[in-house]
């Protein structure tokens, strides 16, 4: 994997874990710590698409138990 100058720059990480860039098309990136994962881009709206579908599924598998 290459050095991404955008997703090294810690002003586009909000509060060190989220990652927030409008100028980066990506919605889903590496986190700071590759061995940790991946994380949404939260300046993209499918990020936050993506996120409510999970919460949601959450919710209501909750609820259904």
């Amino acid at each position: 994997m290459s050095k991404d100058f955008q997703h090294e720059d810690p002003q586009n990480w909000k509060w060190g874990i989220f990652y927030f860039n409008r100028a980066d098309y990506r919605f889903i990136v590496p986190k700071r710590n590759p061995v940790m994962g991946w994380t949404f881009n939260f300046a993209h709206p499918a990020g936050y698409i993506f996120l409510i579908i999970i919460i949601l599924l959450i919710v209501f598998q909750i609820a259904s138990a």
